[in-house]
């Protein structure tokens, strides 16, 4: 049975000095889950782990490195899927939690599907998840965007401090999530997603990053993961539609483009999506200027990465 990975960093504009480390930031989370698969670990914990990568990169906008709401604070949610077992665990609008696909995998293995806001932070003490520091989370570059647009619209500083820094140039990426989808050696396939939103997002909002069927989905033909406008996303049941074009009989490919097709036809939305089919196909597709993405297959020494 073939094994295979791929990864996404989000859809969305990259801006020109920040396209190498995307792409190398997609690849390394690529190696991470590629190495788990080569050992004979699970999908699932290759997914988790590709995405845990790209939650502790400050690059992305997951984890470390989310963007802020307007209120200047961080709220993250994320969605784990194992297809064979239809197994499912996310989380939405929590604060503090440095990984928040390691939470969203803990709900997989428990009753729930999906927890919220204080009730997934009790789960998460219950379970031995602490939560970090503001400080652990925001990054100079997050704040700075987030501050320039508090300002221009007359704005207030964040409930938390943060020092001054200097000023930076940036151009807005307004679709930051991060995901994986692989096949392991058993033929089971896995999906995760993770995000901090959208940048300035009114609180509480929730996109289709933690919504099953819609930002993630696993079963015994495909896994994807999206990213973009979650609204759109979740209006169009995006993921489940792409599993279900393979179910028809598309490649891994072609269902990624008719995904994307149905997005472009029914909505005004822009994003991309990432697929692999049970035998190891990969397909991945975009209306956004860019999608940051990396994957590994049989037969290569080192990722490959694109945007």
């Amino acid at each position: 049975m073939p094994i295979a990975i791929l990864v996404h960093g989000g859809a969305g504009t990259a801006a020109p000095e920040r396209v190498e480390i995307l792409q190398a930031g997609c690849k390394e989370a690529a190696r991470v889950g590629w190495r788990i698969l080569q050992s004979g670990g699970t999908a699932l914990d290759a997914v988790e782990a590709a995405v845990r990568a790209l939650e502790d990169n400050p690059d992305f906008n997951a984890g470390t490195g989310a963007c802020l709401n307007t209120e200047g604070n961080i709220e993250l949610d994320a969605g784990i899927m194992d297809g064979q077992a239809l197994a499912v665990g996310a989380i939405a609008g929590v604060e503090l939690i440095k990984n928040p696909i390691r939470l969203a995998r803990k709900v997989l293995e428990s009753p729930h599907v999906l927890l919220v806001g204080k009730g997934a932070i009790e789960f998460a003490r219950e379970h031995g998840i602490s939560q970090c520091a503001f400080e652990d989370l925001l990054t100079e570059r997050q704040f700075q965007i987030w501050k320039s647009q508090q300002e221009a619209r007359g704005g207030q500083e964040p409930r938390y401090h943060r020092r001054e820094v200097g000023s930076i140039t940036h151009q807005e990426e307004k679709h930051g999530t991060v995901g994986a989808v692989a096949l392991d050696m058993s033929g089971r396939l896995a999906a995760a997603t993770s995000t901090g939103g959208i940048f300035n997002k009114y609180p509480g909002r929730v996109g289709d990053s933690p919504l099953v069927g819609c930002g993630f989905y696993a079963d015994e033909q495909a896994a994807i993961s999206c990213t973009g406008d979650g609204e759109d996303f979740v209006r169009l049941l995006l993921a489940k539609r792409a599993a279900d074009f393979v179910a028809r009989g598309a490649t891994a490919r072609e269902a990624a483009e008719a995904a994307i097709a149905v997005l472009g036809e029914k909505a005004t939305g822009r994003g991309g999506l990432i697929i692999v089919d049970r035998l190891g196909n990969l397909g991945f597709a975009w209306n956004s200027r860019n999608m940051s993405h990396a994957y590994m297959v049989e037969g290569l020494e080192e990722p490959v990465a694109g945007i």
